[in-house]
């Protein structure tokens, strides 16, 4: 339900935004060793020309691959992100820029996506700070930690600053079962699979023979 209001809160954001105004909205989700960032580019209509001709650098109107992938390594370069106050470095992953008519009408989002890997941290409280300084002179920023998938994580806190260009999530990490208590887990679910076993083939007995 976090998810889905964070989602259409976005929603609503991008269909409200000014015409003069570059919408980006991020969603960041938080997992045991890594991040994976999520950003939505909606131009307005009085600004959406001069991004394309950003984009289209041959100007041949038409955006082919590479110069996709050139603006959104752009994008990317033009975040930074940190775990408990060091700088990790990120990893460009997919990219989807929607037909240049749509764009000329503010009606459509660029879409990127990417990683961010790095070992482990131990248990505990932790901090992430992402900062957004891409294009700063006509953008409206959004930001949002998504609710985490896996159960290791928990998110107990988000502070913006005004402009919501820079998000700090406090996140906790829940510990590992050491080896040994693993190694009981696991001869327990293997104890139970073989009692339930025997119960259910002394039940086949006992009413073979009751049948008998």
């Amino acid at each position: 339900m976090l998810a889905a209001a964070i989602g259409f809160g976005a929603a609503a954001g991008v269909s409200a935004h000014r015409l003069d105004e570059y919408l980006q909205a991020a969603r960041i989700a938080i997992d045991p060793g890594g991040v994976k960032i999520e950003m939505s580019l909606t131009p307005g209509v009085a600004v959406a020309d001069a991004i394309i001709a950003e984009i289209d650098r041959d100007r041949d109107g038409t955006l082919s691959r590479d110069e996709q992938r050139a603006y959104a390594s752009t994008v990317v370069n033009g975040t930074m992100v940190e775990v408990d106050g060091m700088a990790v470095r990120t990893q460009l992953g997919a990219y989807d820029f929607p037909d240049l008519g749509s764009m000329k009408r503010g009606e459509a989002a660029i879409a990127i996506q990417w990683t961010v890997m790095f070992p482990r941290p131990p248990a505990g409280a932790h901090r992430l700070t992402f900062r957004n300084h891409h294009h700063p002179d006509a953008s409206v920023y959004l930001a949002n930690a998504l609710v985490p998938e896996s159960d290791d994580v928990a998110v107990t806190a988000q502070q913006r600053d005004r402009t919501q260009s820079e998000l700090t999530i406090e996140y906790v990490l829940r510990a590992r079962p050491s080896g040994s208590a693993a190694w009981l887990v696991g001869i327990g679910a293997a104890a139970l699979l073989v009692s339930a076993a025997l119960l259910t083939r002394s039940a086949i007995r006992l009413r073979w023979r009751t049948t008998l």
